[in-house]
């Protein structure tokens, strides 16, 4: 069965295409028209060991917020979409990733329930025309709309770049070891038997 998706989010702000595919490594594209997010996104396919293709634009000219926040949207409902049932998957994924004087680790659980923890700080506030206060708004929405439980924990660091991309890393790692099949798991891995 492929673990595999599409979402489209067209918007009077947004104009977003995203397809995610879980089991292939090949073929990433990213285009946000906001070259920072485009690098974060492609370490996050890259680190994550998926295939990930987005084609996305909005209205920067007054804010990168409607489409950094939308972008979240469509990679939540992606992921939703392409776990299905959840069935077979180790459910929990844990890395802690340096990325030079950084340390950050992302713990999580694809369990049905949106949660976010997000302890991270950053030096300067801007990154070029990046505005690193976004990277929390687009967890927020990709875990109200993934419904995973994400809990991302900076340790230390003064380079936001390496902040961020720390995180990014970090969360991939982590989400590769969750969405991970197991053949020792029949079902779902819940008493419940629901996820």
């Amino acid at each position: 069965m492929a673990r595999k998706a599409k979402v489209v989010r067209k918007t009077t702000e947004t104009d977003i295409c995203l397809k995610i595919d879980l089991d292939k490594t090949a073929g990433s594209r990213v285009d946000t028209t906001i070259p920072f997010f485009n690098h974060m996104l492609e370490l996050f396919a890259r680190h994550g060991f998926l295939k990930l293709v987005v084609l996305g634009k909005g209205d920067t000219q007054i804010d990168d917020h409607h489409l950094i926040e939308d972008l979240g949207i469509c990679l939540g409902q992606a992921v939703a979409k392409a776990l299905g049932k959840k069935t077979g998957i180790n459910r929990y994924g844990s890395a802690c990733v340096p990325m030079d004087e950084c340390l950050c680790r992302v713990d999580m659980d694809i369990s049905g329930r949106p949660y976010l923890i997000y302890n991270v700080k950053y030096g300067r506030r801007k990154i070029g025309g990046f505005d690193p206060a976004l990277v929390k708004e687009f967890f927020k929405a990709f875990t109200d709309n993934s419904g995973i439980t994400l809990h991302i924990n900076f340790l230390y660091g003064d380079n936001s770049h390496h902040i961020i991309e720390a995180v990014f890393k970090s969360f991939a790692r982590a989400f590769r070891n969750a969405v991970d099949l197991n053949e020792n798991i029949k079902g779902v891995l819940s008493t419940k038997e629901i996820l």
